[in-house]
């Protein structure tokens, strides 16, 4: 076995690697960011070792600062983990060049199956069926817009290299080709350093379906069954589970002998994912699928096919890395139940799945058996712009896939997260969807039921204010020790009271809080001093929409009720609100003066401008484009008017809400 490994990434797959590398005996060691210096990983890595600033070009792309650090600490091997390095040739050739065992393929292999265009072509030689389209090294944009058409929409743009989503962009008619194509470009020239791109047709009804293969030093490729990852967003895995729903023995043996074969044709080592697309129209049929790309890494998926076979794949990994034998052949592996995984972002379904960011102030899952919990994160820390806004894994293992979907569904209405906005509702509402239960399901599915999902803005919810008032009301009076008031309804003076006093009857105060950026007046009843059943009488109310009192208040899940800087968020059914005192000096004064200010969504980089000050745009017209967390968010006009100011240039960090377009509209 190795005696120590580096792991050149962060986060969760940073986590993973280490738990797994330290129960073998190896020492571990981490490089990280400037923002990443408190991070969890860091925390568990025996070292750890800072590579830059926040930005990953800077730190985690930089392959010269990790190599030194390798050497400087005298580790045996690198893992890569995913993403990043992950599958970058001159990584692996680096690492050799130090005498550094890379725990990944041979340089050859990535190199062949890095590049889709030159994989597709390798496995078409192999007789396995591909997609139609175009695979070729010509770029122009007229060419590709011919190819476009000779195809038929709707196409499919990806990035040549990488993966994950950057770089893809389904369009659905010519008019739409140019804008795509130069964002796809874009995405996959920031995220993998290569803006080339392929145009394949869009298959109708697409399963996506990938098998899992492994590869020893001594000729052995075996395939661990596949994995279904068709619920996707914006071509990004959403939910996954092994095995796929309606697989056939057949079509099972069909698919995984083409991923063995690929694997095979390029010498691989290690593990290694083939994705294929399948026609589902009529179900699972082994003369409907297409090999699409062969992903020469670990995939962050990668927990479902370690539920059902019972087997560690990082372990694998360092032992096939140390020139071991796999310790089994294909008769010897099989499936045990079902496992499916969820991926808990932190982004706000209710706007589009804008990345959020910030302190996360609570962070709790629940510990149930055949429950998994891959985080990077901890309570306390920041959920920063610069990477992936990936929170956790939750997986669910089960002898079915009924009793896993309920599992799963039940460990994600059980798990609490504050501060940043979340998917975590959003998931539970996909686990329990009648549908994909059914197993009726494609890679358009969320698209087209984003208002079942609960993926579409919601009003305020008025049992998280009320319950959000309450607690501004307790840790007021808690702060200043009049917490007799709520117990016992009585105080040393009335004249110290803070409670609405008044000589008679039961007392109302006004109380202005601030609502998710929204003003809202609620009434306080107090309730009489001296009265046996005060405990019962603290009422909140505000326009009819709301009353409670304080027993309800004190009863209820308190785990919902986080205490922040600024006040309290209220987490119900996954949902936040936050509730703080209103603060009438901190005024939109763009607001209030007619200003109409186009903003930055989120937190991020501003990476294209397309107007210039004096220029008239209409309603839905592209504005600008802000990078984060490694996607692209197009700002557009909300309405016909002309540009008046820009704020920002493009290749500035801006702050979620900055000024970056003022618009004079039309009257």
């Amino acid at each position: 076995m190795l005696e120590s490994v580096l792991i050149a990434n962060r986060g969760e797959i940073a986590c993973r690697i280490i738990r797994t590398a330290q129960r073998l005996g190896m020492r571990t060691i981490a490089v990280h960011s400037e923002a990443d210096a408190g991070a969890l990983f860091v925390q568990m890595a025996d070292e750890a070792h800072l590579i830059g600033p926040a930005p990953a070009r800077d730190s985690y792309l930089r392959i010269d600062r990790i190599i030194n650090v390798a050497k400087r600490t005298g580790a045996a091997s690198i893992h890569p983990g995913y993403g990043f390095l992950s599958e970058r040739a001159e990584f692996a050739e680096a690492c050799a060049g130090a005498g550094i065992v890379f725990v990944g393929p041979p340089a050859s292999a990535i190199n062949a199956m890095g590049l889709k265009d030159a994989a597709k072509a390798l496995v078409q030689q192999a007789g396995v069926p591909v997609v139609p389209g175009y695979h070729g090294a010509q770029q122009e944009p007229d060419f590709l817009r011919l190819k476009a058409d000779e195809i038929g929409y709707p196409v499919l743009i990806k990035a040549v290299a990488g993966g994950g989503g950057k770089g893809m962009k389904r369009v659905e008619r010519a008019a739409d080709f140019e804008a795509a194509l130069e964002s796809a470009q874009r995405e996959a020239a920031s995220a993998f350093g290569d803006p080339r791109v392929l145009v394949e047709k869009y298959v109708l009804s697409p399963r996506h379906i990938e098998i899992q293969v492994f590869a020893d030093r001594h000729g052995n490729v075996v395939h661990l069954f596949e994995r279904d990852c068709s619920l996707q967003r914006r071509h990004q895995k959403v939910i996954e589970e092994a095995p796929a729903p309606g697989m056939t023995p057949e079509m099972r043996a069909v698919m995984g002998k083409a991923a063995v074969e690929a694997a095979r044709a390029v010498g691989y080592v290690g593990a290694g994912t083939v994705e294929f697309i399948a026609d589902g129209r009529e179900g699972l049929r082994s003369d409907r699928f297409y090999f699409m790309e062969m992903n020469t890494r670990l995939q962050v998926e990668h927990p479902v096919t370690e539920a059902i076979t019972g087997l560690d794949l990082v372990e694998l990994q360092f032992r096939v890395a140390s020139g071991e034998v796999l310790p089994f052949g294909q008769g010897d592996l099989g499936i045990d139940g079902h496992a499916v995984e969820a991926r808990l972002y932190a982004e706000d379904p209710e706007k589009e799945f804008l990345p959020s960011t910030g302190k996360l102030w609570a962070l709790d899952f629940p510990e149930h058996e055949g429950l998994r919990v891959d985080t990077g994160v901890q309570a306390g820390d920041e959920v920063t712009p610069f990477y992936d806004p990936m929170i956790a894994k939750v997986i669910a293992h089960a002898p079915t896939r009924g009793e896993a979907l309920e599992k799963l569904a039940e460990a994600l209405g059980q798990t609490l997260v504050a501060g940043p906005k979340t998917n975590v509702a959003f998931l539970k509402k996909l686990c329990e969807a009648p549908q994909f239960g059914a197993g009726q399901f494609d890679t358009g599915f969320i698209d087209r039921n984003l208002d079942a999902l609960g993926a579409v803005p919601h009003g305020v919810d008025a049992e998280a204010v009320r319950l959000g008032v309450l607690k501004l009301i307790d840790m007021e009076l808690d702060a200043r020790g009049y917490h007799a008031l709520m117990r016992n309804g009585s105080a040393s003076s009335p004249w110290d009271e803070q409670d609405g006093f008044q000589l008679g009857g039961a007392r109302e105060q006004g109380l202005p809080v601030d609502v998710d950026g929204e003003r809202i007046d609620v009434a306080v009843q107090w309730p009489v001093p001296g009265d046996a059943h005060t405990d019962e009488e603290l009422v909140v109310s505000w326009g009819g929409k709301a009353s409670g009192m304080v027993s309800d208040y004190l009863s209820s899940d308190m785990r919902g009720l986080v205490p922040t800087e600024e006040g309290v968020i209220v987490v119900r059914a996954g949902r936040q609100t936050r509730v703080s005192p209103y603060d009438p000096f901190n005024v939109d004064l763009e607001h209030l003066n007619g200003s109409n200010a186009v903003k930055a969504p989120m937190h991020g980089k501003l990476v294209a401008l397309f107007v210039k000050p004096g220029e008239r745009v209409g309603k839905g017209q592209r504005l600008a484009i802000v990078e984060a967390m490694k996607m692209e968010h197009a700002l557009v006009a909300p309405a016909d008017g002309e540009v008046e100011e820009i704020a920002a240039e493009p290749g500035m960090q801006v702050a979620e809400g900055a000024r970056l377009i003022v618009l004079k509209m039309e009257e």
